[in-house]
């Protein structure tokens, strides 16, 4: 994996390898980011999750959380320079 791939394991704090359906959360964000679609359904809840793919290629990070997030959390509010 080059540094311009996006990670396959989220952030512990994102999702905790101790959940029981990890493994399955891990195969189909796997299957999703090697087939390039965008999101995959959730093994568990149903729920479509954005791949780290996705979010990487959008650039930045929300900060709402997402499981696949490949940025690291900001450190406080984002400050916006005045023109």
């Amino acid at each position: 994996m080059s540094s311009s791939d996006p990670p396959l394991i989220p952030r512990p704090e994102r999702l905790d390898s101790a959940r029981h359906d990890f493994d399955l959360i891990i195969a189909a964000h796997g299957e999703a980011v090697r087939s390039s679609t965008p999101t995959y359904r959730d093994p568990t809840t149903g729920l479509m999750v954005f791949t780290s793919a996705a979010l990487l290629e959008r650039g930045w990070c929300c900060e709402r959380g997402c499981r696949h997030c490949p940025f690291p959390p900001l450190q406080g509010p984002l400050k916006v320079e005045e023109p």
